[in-house]
């Protein structure tokens, strides 16, 4: 049984912020983005403890295609998106969500 994915207010702005970025950048780069993104929280409700652990109980996912990660909390009701991050921004950003 998959579970709820929840995104927090800043995992929701992060992505918006990308989504706009690649909506600008061309036909369907938003499109392929945010299907991208799905991908992951597909994978993540379906096997949360399947990624690597990141800080503590926060756990990693990788977006294929683009430069972005997902950090996720897995609970026994939900999956809690702390960030939709981009790889090339400063850790301690996400990291001061735990």
């Amino acid at each position: 049984m998959s579970l709820p994915v929840v995104l927090r207010a800043e995992a929701e702005a992060e992505f918006d912020e990308a989504f706009d970025f690649y909506d600008g950048r061309g036909t369907g780069l938003s499109r392929m983005f945010a299907a991208a993104i799905q991908a992951v929280f597909d994978g993540i409700t379906a096997q949360p403890r399947m990624h690597a652990v990141a800080l503590a109980d926060v756990r990693k996912a990788v977006v294929r295609r683009y430069p972005y990660c997902v950090y996720f909390r897995p609970h026994p009701d939900r999956i809690e998106v702390l960030s939709v991050f981009h790889t090339s921004r400063d850790p301690s950003i996400w990291q001061g969500r735990v």
